[in-house]
């Protein structure tokens, strides 16, 4: 078969390699119909994920259906479509016991294209696939299906519930990219008063405006007076970091009011400064974390009953063996205005 591998930063080819075989009696394979490509793939190839090796098959958001289960599989056959999760879950560890899928310490967590082959391939090895798969229905289209395997799940824990968005609150986002969408998309539930999105990409911006931004700003526009303006002065109540470098991660923790949030998403590469001798007065929650994916069962029946319009999402579509002119279009969103690509058998 063929994938996307990942031969050090800078360094990808589409290629052939082995098909993937089942290799535990827990785990399944997949024909991938619908996979897309990540920010964090995007960090990788900058060389800012040192565990991923080169070699590895990149990608961690796939919909495909099985052809292959082990024998300990009880709740898959072949034929079933099926949402490959961005998180695997071994299911018995002390973590995947509570929930937090994400820190799974019985060989799951982000693995798919991070410690053992991913998703952007012809056909993927899905580890514990019982508890790391969900079963689509017919009406769910696989572009909007695959949404769900990273982006909306990572907005919605990471960025609002872990930044406990409230009814009336201001929630800042920096980064109009898919994940600051999908957490705009996501803030939503929960009525806040404003949404203000930061983004230096006007194009950005302006689909933020599409999935319920009320006001958007530049970072040289000076955002947090725009803040200031609709908050009597305080800033805004939850601050979502959604791009994951130094920059970002600082401006956030300016435009939080004195017992606010900063929740970050992002995946950071270099450290960033944390001004403490601002901050420690001013009595500012901030949190991080990687997604555990405890909500997609929530998000897919949502998904299913028309309340999330995840597909307009999708901006650039291609074929599995146009991968390295995806991964330029991604790349260069600024240009290209991408902000999903999905590529399909």
């Amino acid at each position: 078969m063929k994938a996307l591998v990942f031969g050090g930063p800078g360094q990808k080819s589409w290629t052939e390699v082995p098909d993937p075989v089942v290799q535990d009696p827990r785990g399944a394979i997949i024909q991938v119909d619908a996979v897309t490509i990540c920010g964090t793939d995007l960090h990788i190839l900058k060389g800012d994920v040192p565990a991923v090796e080169p070699g590895r098959i990149l990608g961690h958001e796939a919909v495909g259906t099985v052809v292959d289960v082990g024998s300990g599989v009880s709740g898959l056959t072949p034929g079933d479509k099926v949402l490959a999760s961005c998180i695997t879950a071994c299911g018995t560890c002390h973590y995947c016991r509570q929930g937090t899928y994400g820190q799974c310490l019985g060989g799951g967590g982000w693995i798919l294209g991070h410690k053992i082959d991913g998703v952007q391939a012809q056909y993927a090895r899905l580890p514990f696939a019982d508890l790391s798969t969900y079963k689509l229905p017919a009406q769910v289209s696989d572009e909007a299906a695959v949404m769900l395997a990273d982006i909306l799940p990572t907005s919605y824990e990471v960025g609002v519930l872990n930044g406990t968005v409230h009814p009336g609150d201001v929630v800042a986002i920096v980064g109009a990219g898919p994940i600051g969408l999908a957490a705009v998309l996501t803030s939503r539930l929960f009525s806040p008063s404003h949404i203000v999105v930061i983004d230096k990409a006007y194009s950005r911006l302006q689909a933020a405006k599409q999935f319920g931004a009320d006001i958007t700003v530049r970072p040289d526009g000076d955002p947090l007076e725009v803040l200031r303006s609709i908050t009597g002065g305080l800033g805004a109540d939850v601050v979502i970091e959604a791009v994951g470098i130094p920059e970002t991660f600082e401006l956030c923790t300016t435009l939080v009011r004195p017992g606010g949030h900063v929740a970050n998403i992002g995946v950071h590469g270099k450290p960033a400064t944390l001004h403490l001798e601002d901050l420690w007065i001013r009595n500012v929650t901030i949190t991080t974390g990687l997604v555990d994916t405890y909500s997609t069962p929530t998000l897919l029946t949502m998904l299913e009953a028309g309340q999330l319009d995840v597909e307009r999402m999708v901006t650039h579509r291609f074929a599995l063996d146009d991968f390295l002119q995806a991964y330029e279009v991604f790349g260069d969103a600024a240009t290209s205005g991408a902000l999903k690509v999905v590529l399909t058998r």
